[in-house]
């Protein structure tokens, strides 16, 4: 589910549930769900396709190797083209991702693709791609209150490239909440959590701060909330992150039947956070290491190298 911003004001975002749908080439039988769904649909022609390509070994990217991958997206999701492919590759060290974009380019200009992105990019990796395939490719990296990493170097990329971030990791796997609020520090062993959370959870407590902080936070998003017509913890928390110019959407994590929260989603649009309300947040990311979590963690996507 994204939020999306208007095109006819990027202050005022409008929000589109639920067409289009994030998904991954290591997501399981994500692909082929979303395939059989979207040929099903009355609403298939507005419905947008978002996966990945994501490269965690060794592999010579030649043109039959690219359109393979490609080709197999298509099939799986039952689409004539990729909406959004987003490209993930492992290894640095092998510039051969330079190779694969430039053919994902050339299946883009032949019409398979409609828009390439990356995917746990670094700041200067980014940069270095978009400086050879020039502008409009599209970034996913994370950013949250908790995440701020992309504060640091990625906004600047984004400006000079004119690029926006397609945001995960929004609402920390769910712990920017109500549901949390005034709850004790969850065992991260018990089995009561999801991978995702436990994921949030360990950055909440040793790179962010502590649950108490966290809970102070939640106790501001939760008064500016009621400030504005009583919207959620999360939507206070989106709101945020999207009111930021380099972003361009966010991606909502729905859980089929447990944790799906359209309604609470579209109260996102319709309001704006005041300078008051930012300074309040900001308040409390003053006593997090909010803006430290780049050094210990290192830039976007390092955790996941």
């Amino acid at each position: 589910m994204l939020p999306l911003p208007s095109h006819t004001s990027s202050s005022d975002p409008v929000v589109v549930l639920p067409l289009l749908y994030q998904k991954a080439d290591h997501y399981g039988s994500a692909e082929i769900i979303f395939g059989q769904f979207q040929e099903s649909s009355p609403l298939s022609e507005r419905i947008i396709g978002a996966t990945k390509w994501c490269v965690f070994k060794k592999v010579y990217p030649t043109p039959e190797v690219v359109w393979e991958a490609v080709h197999e997206r298509m099939v799986r999701m039952r689409t004539k083209r990729v909406d959004l492919l987003q490209f993930h590759w492992q290894d640095y060290s092998d510039k051969n991702y330079l190779t694969a974009l430039s053919h994902l380019n050339d299946l883009r200009m032949q019409g398979h693709i409609r828009a390439i992105g990356l995917c746990n990019f670094d700041t200067i990796h980014t940069d270095e791609i978009c400086t050879q395939l020039g502008p409009g490719v599209i970034v996913s990296n994370q950013f949250s209150l908790v995440d701020t990493r992309p504060l640091h170097g990625m906004s600047d990329v984004c400006a000079k490239h004119g690029l926006k971030l397609l945001t995960y990791g929004t609402l920390c796997g769910g712990f920017l909440a109500d549901k949390w609020l005034g709850q004790s520090e969850p065992d991260p062993y018990s089995g009561d959590l999801t991978p995702s959370q436990r994921k949030y959870l360990d950055m909440i407590v040793k790179a962010w701060g502590s649950w108490d902080l966290f809970q102070t936070l939640l106790l501001v998003l939760r008064r500016i909330g009621d400030k504005h017509g009583g919207r959620s913890i999360s939507n206070i928390a989106t709101r945020w992150v999207l009111d930021h110019p380099f972003v361009g959407a966010v991606i909502i994590g729905a859980r089929l039947g447990l944790s799906e929260h359209p309604d609470d989603n579209q109260k996102v649009s319709g309001f704006h956070l005041t300078d008051g309300d930012r300074a309040q947040i900001e308040a409390i990311l003053e006593q997090s290491d909010a803006r430290r979590i780049i050094t210990t963690i290192g830039d976007c996507g390092a955790e996941y190298r």
